[in-house]
């Protein structure tokens, strides 16, 4: 059974850092088949692409409120996507998920503007709080 598994998530306070984990589960599968996003949830808010990667080629895709702070890098050899998030603000405070596309599907743009997932991970929280 294909999954993807986060884990990172936490509380830190306004200008840390934290690095969310999203790894790739199910025997079969391998991480240059899909497109990878994050996507994040806060309460009362719409939810958000917040950066997307094909790891075959190396596009990435940002979106404004994090370019500059956030990076996505992905491991193939370990079937995992990271986020790197730096300067940490009180807004960054939402679920973040793990999503996945059939790379042959789709582009990271339009994966991250138009939410375009068939994987979903669980979600993992977190918290940009002093």
């Amino acid at each position: 059974q294909l999954q993807f598994v986060e884990s990172g998530g936490g509380l830190v306070q306004p200008g840390g850092s934290l690095r969310l984990s999203c790894a790739l589960s199910g025997s079969g599968f391998t991480l240059d088949e899909f497109l990878i996003g994050w996507f994040r949830q806060a309460p009362g808010k719409e939810l958000e692409g917040v950066s997307c990667i094909s790891s075959t080629d190396g596009l990435t895709y940002y979106s404004n409120s994090v370019k500059g702070r956030f990076t996505i890098s992905g491991d193939n050899a370990n079937n995992t996507v990271y986020l790197q998030m730096n300067s940490l603000e009180p807004e960054d405070t939402a679920v973040y998920y793990c999503t996945a596309r059939l790379l042959v599907l789709g582009t990271v743009q339009a994966m991250c503007e138009s939410f375009e997932a068939d994987y979903w991970g669980q979600g993992t929280q977190v918290t940009v709080s002093a």
